[in-house]
């Protein structure tokens, strides 16, 4: 087989690989969106997750490709980026989600590709490959998203508690099942908008990498746009129940009002870190946002220890993805 018949199959398999993370994330990450109309009773599980489904590709109508960028050209050097690399991260992010998943826990996909791009770079060529402010925006969100989900659903189920203070509870409740609606429609709009550009960057690193699209371009092909996001779309679409039934009911009991706050809350904050560029992680956001919204009842209506497993898999998940990574390279050196 000639070198660049050869080198067109590599990027044809990597690039499915990397919509199949794609698919994962949306199937991984839909308790993102649709937990808390679940666990509320909002809608039943197979409405939740066709509603987060369609606003997941409807983002694409909506934000720019600023994400995709960070991911693409500003978190490893490009020119040290070859498909041993975009092999051994997709291992390490697809690996990692596959153990999360399993056993239910609500780990981030976004951090999972960065540490599996950082791990099969630094496999490939040490420090000298990161580019260290691109990585340390991500690190630094790994604090921000969640803690801005906290002060956001908590300020807002104050706001309305304050307004409503006066209306009887089942009448609060009729209302906001409506809300509810919106505000998972908001959450999945963002979760779209930001997650399906991860995997939209590293296809474009690939096919940049590949010799297959300019490193001057200021866009990714649209066929790699439209791809990632109905990937996403369908993974969504099959939903991840056992983390849903974390995300939903264990880490605090929520009524529709809560589910509206914690929503509306992590929403804005995707909004934020998407016209900023940066990919941050909708499970943290929405975790620290459910968490935010649970604490202006009582502290001890949060279960503080489910939340605890939870940000230890937050810890843990880029220096795991990245270790899975490294040895995908190694794997991806002697496979092709």
């Amino acid at each position: 087989m000639p070198p660049i018949q050869l080198a067109l199959w590599v990027v044809i398999a990597l690039v499915a690989i990397a919509l199949v993370f794609d698919f994962m994330n949306g199937f991984h990450d839909a308790a993102n969106s649709i937990a808390t109309v679940v666990s509320t009773g909002v809608l039943k599980p197979h409405q939740a997750v066709a509603f987060a489904a369609m606003f997941n590709v409807i983002a694409y109508f909506i934000f720019h490709l600023g994400v995709a960028a960070t991911i693409g050209k500003g978190t490893i050097d490009p020119a040290m980026v070859d498909h041993y690399v975009v092999f051994g991260a997709l291992v390490g992010a697809i690996g990692w989600n596959l153990i999360t998943w399993y056993y239910g826990i609500p780990s981030s996909s976004s951090h999972a590709l960065i540490g599996g791009l950082v791990g099969a770079a630094l496999a490939k060529s040490g420090w000298g490959a990161l580019n260290t402010d691109g990585v340390m925006k991500t690190v630094a969100f790994i604090v921000i998203s969640p803690v801005l989900g906290f002060v956001l659903g908590s300020c807002f189920m104050l706001g309305i508690a304050w307004i409503f203070f006066r209306t009887p509870p089942n009448k609060v409740d009729r209302q906001f099942r409506k809300l509810q609606l919106l505000s998972a429609g908001l959450y999945s709009l963002g979760h779209g908008g930001n997650d399906s550009q991860k995997t939209i960057g590293i296809i474009w690193m690939l096919l940049i990498a590949a010799g297959y699209a300019s490193k001057h371009a200021d866009a990714p092909p649209l066929w790699v746009a439209v791809s990632c996001y109905a990937s996403m779309g369908m993974g969504t679409l099959f939903g991840g129940w056992r983390i849903v039934r974390t995300m939903g009911q264990k880490i605090t009991k929520l009524k529709p009002v809560g589910g509206f706050c914690a929503e509306i809350g992590g929403a804005f904050t995707l909004f934020f870190a998407s016209a900023l560029g940066i990919p941050v992680s909708t499970t943290h956001t929405i975790t620290g946002a459910i968490v935010g919204v649970g604490a202006t009842r009582k502290l001890s209506a949060v279960r503080w220890g489910v939340a605890g497993n939870i940000v230890w898999a937050w810890i843990l998940t880029i220096p795991a993805s990245a270790m899975l990574a490294a040895i995908g390279w190694w794997i991806g050196l002697r496979l092709f």
